[in-house]
């Protein structure tokens, strides 16, 4: 739990709300690191490139801690004026990040899949509508929520290991991806291999996701914040404001659906997630999940 009146305060934030930057000429302020106990922020002044890695063991889950503290760097990032894009990745081995918190969906009260649904809207628009270059370096397996962070980036580098896969495997879980996950998954692979995907629950090996679109790249997974780097200047080298207003033009459609219809998104995802039968479902994936431990 966090603690009373921090998720609010940063959910009721409009999506397209942005603190003033200082006007050009005054001095910039020294650089601090922004981390916190879930994820480890540096900003570079001189490249005006921050690095964003999540630091929350064992497998980055999406908590309601995580997803907060997300929004909270990622909006700290937004409103300094030295930062122009951030690199995200994973400070943990083999893991991106392993989608959303089970124990935030299993067990708990409606008020609380409320609040956590809003947690994971948020994280997903303040994302998405960015006006930072976001880039994902994807350098473990990313299922899931995992995958909707990458997907929400203007370009996904992954490390060159077919053991490392990504999707949006929620069918397998016996839950279903909400619409806008769905929107944004068809707007980088198309509609037939979204289609197929999301019924199957598919997770796709490095190589996969290369050859279908849901990544941009792979490279050898020594050179990934390399290569990170080197594209993010290539795309810092365009005018920010002439990207920035093309990137609001061609994701306004997707943002303004889910603003629309966001208060009816979370009630069909607590309605959904209180059923028994999705309940058990849950449990049966979290009795699996401590096998493999054992």
């Amino acid at each position: 739990p966090v603690s009373p009146g921090v998720l609010p305060l940063c959910c009721r934030l409009p999506v397209w709300h942005r603190l003033p930057r200082p006007p050009p000429g005054l001095p910039l302020a020294p650089s601090r690191p922004f981390s916190n106990n879930k994820i480890q922020v540096e900003l570079d002044e001189s490249s005006g490139v921050a690095t964003m890695k999540f630091k929350s063991p064992p497998v980055n889950s999406l908590s309601l801690d995580f997803l907060t503290e997300f929004c909270i760097s990622l909006e700290k990032l937004e409103n300094d004026r030295a930062c122009r894009g951030v690199i995200i990745t994973s400070a943990i081995p083999k893991i991106f990040s392993s989608g959303l918190d089970i124990m935030e969906m299993c067990g708990k009260s409606t008020e609380h899949y409320a609040e956590f649904w809003r947690a994971v809207q948020e994280m997903w628009l303040r994302l998405y509508s960015s006006t930072m270059v976001t880039l994902a370096a994807v350098n473990g397996s990313s299922p899931a929520g995992g995958c909707l962070i990458a997907l929400s980036c203007d370009y996904r580098i992954m490390a060159e290991n077919p053991k490392f896969s990504i999707g949006l495997n929620e069918a397998q879980l016996g839950i279903v991806a909400p619409f806008w996950f769905k929107d944004q998954f068809v707007s980088v692979v198309g509609h037939r291999i979204a289609e197929r995907s999301l019924q199957l629950g598919s997770l796709y090996p490095a190589p996969e996701a290369l050859r279908i679109g849901l990544v941009d790249e792979l490279v050898p997974e020594e050179k990934l914040l390399e290569k990170a780097a080197a594209v993010m200047a290539q795309w810092l080298a365009l005018p920010d404001h002439s990207r920035q207003l093309t990137k609001a033009m061609v994701r306004k459609a997707l943002l303004d659906r889910l603003l629309t219809h966001r208060e009816e998104d979370i009630k069909n995802f607590v309605s959904f997630v209180s059923k028994e039968s999705i309940q058990k479902s849950l449990r049966t994936y979290m009795e699996m999940l401590k096998k493999r431990k054992s």
